[in-house]
């Protein structure tokens, strides 16, 4: 085997594990926390160019599912009352006891960067990351929600990743966070 043949076999793999790795990640649906329906979903066709990252900004996160789907009904219910949203503002919420959840789910625009809702993905992590990043598994299950959204078609190839800090005045996703996530592949300075 010479080197050009061994590289392609090894981008397969590479390329086969990322996408089995995706197609094993279990996202936890609305109705598993309760969530109240949307108002006026607003479908987004084809693949969006962005992914947005955010932090919840709850001080002490989440742990168990108890606590996380809670905290995702909370979440729910201040978009809904106070920002008057129609649903929550997030696509999808990762949490701290070790699932995914659907927020607004693929395909549906969100709530949570202005500018940007109509051609991105909302993530959210529960928890302040100002100082300290989330655990390694919450970092895996963004990135493994990313690559689903390639494989499913809902994200282009080439997209975009950014902190919500760079889409308006904020500190969100936190320091720790937007430091993290700076080192990803598609991360872009804006």
């Amino acid at each position: 085997m010479n080197t050009s043949t061994a590289i392609t076999c090894v981008a397969a793999l590479v390329l086969c594990s990322l996408a089995l790795s995706a197609n094993a990640l279990q996202i936890e649906p609305r109705s598993s926390w309760g969530a109240v329906p949307a108002r006026s979903p607003s479908r987004i066709s084809g693949a969006v160019d962005y992914v947005i990252i955010h932090h919840s900004d709850n001080p002490n996160g989440c742990s168990t599912a108890e606590q996380c789907k809670r905290m995702i009904k909370n979440i729910q219910s201040d978009h809904k009352g106070r920002r008057n949203f129609s649903d929550i503002g997030y696509n999808f919420i990762v949490a701290g006891d070790g699932n995914v959840y659907e927020g607004r789910g693929f395909g549906l625009q969100g709530s949570h960067a202005p500018n940007y809702n109509r051609k991105s993905i909302g993530i959210v992590f529960i928890g302040n990351f100002e100082r300290n990043a989330p655990s390694s598994q919450m970092l895996q299950n963004a990135k493994d929600l990313i690559e689903l959204a390639k494989v499913r078609g809902y994200l282009k190839d080439n997209y975009t990743l950014l902190g919500h800090r760079q889409t308006k005045a904020t500190s969100c996703p936190g320091d720790a966070l937007y430091n993290e996530i700076k080192t990803w592949p598609h991360w872009r300075q804006n």
